[in-house]
């Protein structure tokens, strides 16, 4: 890299505009969406989809919501051109979705594209030329008058074919390609001369297409752009400006969004961002941004997992696991601190505590988009007490009591830093009965028998102490206390039960409890046990060996 940049690089020159009112306005309202995913998205893959995979991810599309469709460049290929004929003559368009096609300003190709749509119902004609000074230097060597009649000729050459169309319903569509990078008034300048050509109305709009088609500058200044021309063109209310912004600085999100605020009424984009470079702009992301808001995004994304899979088996591409919204790992915490704040939020939530959606790190409600909670949070050796208590108890019914959480995650994240990896909810109870549930060692229970009244309870117990078999008895106020004495008796040094919690983790027949028992030694040392079984008085005598077997 170079010590000083500036000798190769200039920043992207301001746009003058004083009295911007972007910057104060609050978006209410989702934008009209158009997919590209079929043209765009499809000439970004290093192998283009075929006819069967385009057809799986339109009919996708369309149960996502989506009205507008960019399906192709039907002059480009024989399989663009086909696909747009077997979507028309097989009836695969539903009569409330519009089908979009791309076509530059070149009568051969615009004869090709027209051809492509004859029996269609409702069509979007997209309509491009590049306008840049570097296009217009390096690509075309052209001056300004003469980009400007390629635009104008383009426009007339499809003027002229739509009587061909006859009983289709069809909106024009023109881009200023490299829009992003065009002087403001060059582009205002070539998109009202297409309109002198198409005579747009408020009863029948053109759609003016603003693309950002190479992020050059930081968002604020393309929402400037997108300002200055909705300002400064003419004819405004026969327009309806849109969007096609790419992430060549990783912008691309917040570059629309901006863009909608700065007077924009239309977007156009892909699934998770497929396209060239580093690809378009991700509908998925700024819908879902809408949504979190509490704005109806007019997209269906209530199950997000099955459009990503249908994505990435027609694409071939795979979405990142940190990917807004549809990445793997997305609702996933692997520290400890979000893990318990993560897990206390859904608590809260659960309870009705509040009215709206408020859960730590958690920007909405990964069930809303089908997401489980048990997907929430994972466990590796980052994780702390709350993420492994989150686990055993969304997965198990294991509700750990606090100051057990405290004792068990440490040991937990020790056992999971030996493996090296993350673990499953059923790696990680297996840890927990290992250490608490399975203890047998040097005490194990064989029977037990209490009963009493007024308070005062004697058991009866049969224990194996380092295999040997040991009758007890004893007397409490209860039968853990009971219990407790009779150990006391045969020799264990003195201890008390310092908290004591059961709760049932199946129901049926063969339904169990678990209980949870802290124990405190002599000196202070306490320590924690548990135990299962289908009897909750045994698995209480159970959880007290559990403890005495841990603290000896």
């Amino acid at each position: 890299m170079l010590k000083n940049p500036a000798t190769k690089y200039r920043p992207y020159p301001p746009v003058q505009l004083p009295n911007r009112q972007w910057p104060n306005r609050v978006l209410t309202q989702a934008p009209s969406w158009c997919s590209v995913d079929l043209r765009d998205g499809n000439q970004a893959l290093a192998v283009p989809m075929n006819v069967s995979q385009k057809l799986e991810l339109f009919e996708a599309l369309v149960n996502c919501g989506f009205k507008e469709i960019e399906v192709g460049f039907p002059s480009a290929s024989n399989t663009e051109f086909a696909f747009n004929r077997l979507l028309i003559e097989k009836g695969h368009i539903p009569d409330d979705v519009t089908v979009q096609v791309l076509v530059q300003a070149r009568e051969d190709l615009i004869e090709k594209t027209f051809q492509s749509l004859v029996g269609a119902k409702k069509v979007v004609i997209h309509l491009y030329n590049s306008t840049s000074p570097a296009q217009r230097r390096v690509v075309f060597g052209k001056t300004k008058e003469e980009i400007k009649a390629i635009a104008v000729q383009g426009a007339k050459f499809i003027q002229e074919r739509l009587p061909r169309l006859e009983g289709t319903d069809v909106t024009l569509q023109y881009s200023p390609e490299s829009f992003s990078a065009t002087e403001v008034e060059f582009a205002k300048e070539v998109s009202e001369a297409v309109m002198d050509v198409w005579q747009p109305t408020p009863e029948k709009k053109m759609i003016l297409n603003l693309p950002d088609t190479v992020e050059v500058a930081m968002p604020n200044v393309y929402a400037d752009q997108i300002e200055w021309v909705c300002t400064n063109i003419r004819d405004r209310d026969s327009l309806i400006v849109s969007l096609h912004t790419h992430n060549d600085r990783n912008t691309g999100t917040a570059a629309t969004e901006l863009g909608l605020l700065a007077g924009a009424d239309r977007v156009e984009g892909t699934l998770f961002g497929n396209g060239e470079r580093t690809g378009n702009l991700d509908i998925v992301t700024v819908a879902l941004n809408l949504y979190m808001h509490g704005i109806d995004p007019k997209l269906d994304f209530s199950n997000l997992n099955a459009v990503r899979e249908v994505y990435e088996r027609c694409t071939g591409m795979t979405v990142p696991p940190r990917h807004p919204y549809g990445g793997e790992l997305v609702f996933t915490a692997f520290s400890g601190s979000h893990q318990d704040a993560i897990k206390k939020g859904l608590a809260e939530w659960a309870r009705g505590v509040q009215p709206h959606w408020d859960v730590p790190y958690l920007t909405i409600d990964p069930s809303d988009i089908g997401r489980e909670y048990r997907e929430v949070i994972r466990v590796n050796s980052q994780s702390g007490k709350g993420g492994v208590a989150y686990l055993l108890e969304s997965e198990f019914g294991i509700e750990l009591p606090k100051d057990m959480q405290r004792e068990f995650g440490p040991i937990a994240n020790d056992l999971v830093d030996t493996l090296g990896r993350e673990v499953s909810g059923a790696e990680l109870k297996e840890m927990f009965w290992k250490e608490y549930v399975e203890r047998d060692q040097p005490w194990s229970l064989k029977h037990f028998h209490a009963d009493g009244t007024s308070g005062t309870f004697r058991c009866r117990a049969t224990v194996l102490h380092d295999g040997q078999e040991q009758a007890l008895t004893g007397e409490g106020n209860g039968p853990i206390a009971a219990f407790v004495q009779a150990l006391t008796k045969a020799g264990v040094p003195k201890f008390e039960v310092a908290y004591y919690k059961e709760h049932a983790l199946s129901e049926g027949e063969e339904a169990s409890a678990i209980a949870y028992i802290q124990i405190k030694m002599p000196g202070g040392k306490s320590r924690w046990g548990a135990a299962v079984d289908t009897n909750i008085e045994h698995a209480s005598i159970k959880a007290v060996l559990s403890a005495l077997n841990r603290a000896l």
